[in-house]
């Protein structure tokens, strides 16, 4: 039977004392009091600042969007479906950002910048706030070349300019995705870059 030494034990334990690293923080912890729709109401998450991101025990993530006095409401980026009245919720103290990169050209992704098109996931290094203010029109490039559609009645009577964003308006089947994918395919070889969303 070993035997250890008084002298053995108290240099374990002062290696361990000092290899211990004693983490303390202060959380912003809430509690569910409803969820459905996509929204979840929150009570207790005092401080939180608006376009803030939370974490739910679950997993999903939110945006608080809807700050009362009572109780923010956090919209669901996700399904939601584990998120029951009286779990807790951890705000995160960072604004919702979203990954940029020019590897996001040419790929499909959904609202959470998550590929869905089978294609592997994408590198990005770095991050923008998705309520970020828009460039001012001094800093602006000036539009000064049009931007051709292919469609002869658009770029005859209401030409678009090359940089501008457009948003078509227009009844159900009246042929808005069927326009905007015409001009996407009419821009190859041109050396343009399009979005759509």
């Amino acid at each position: 039977m070993a035997t250890l030494r008084v002298d053995e034990i108290h240099k374990i334990l002062r290696e361990r004392i000092e290899q211990y690293n004693r983490k303390v923080g202060i959380e912003n912890i809430g509690r569910v009091i409803q969820v459905g729709d996509g929204i979840a109401r929150i009570i207790g998450l005092g401080g939180i600042m608006s376009g803030e991101l939370v974490e739910f025990a679950e997993g999903t993530r939110g945006i608080a969007l809807n700050l009362e006095s009572k109780n923010v409401g956090i919209v669901l980026m996700g399904d939601g479906l584990m998120i029951q009245e009286g779990s807790f919720v951890k705000a995160t103290g960072r604004i919702a950002q979203i990954p940029v990169s020019e590897a996001y050209l040419g790929r499909v992704i959904n609202a959470l910048a998550k590929p869905i098109d089978g294609r592997g996931e994408i590198v990005a290094s770095e991050s923008r706030l998705i309520e970020s203010p828009a460039p001012g029109i001094i800093s602006r490039r000036s539009v000064y070349e049009p931007l051709q559609t292919g469609l002869i009645a658009i770029d005859s009577m209401i030409p678009i300019g090359r940089g501008q964003r457009e948003l078509i308006i227009g009844d159900r089947q009246t042929g808005k995705t069927a326009v905007a994918t015409d001009t996407i395919l009419n821009q190859k070889g041109q050396d343009v870059i399009c979005v759509y969303v």
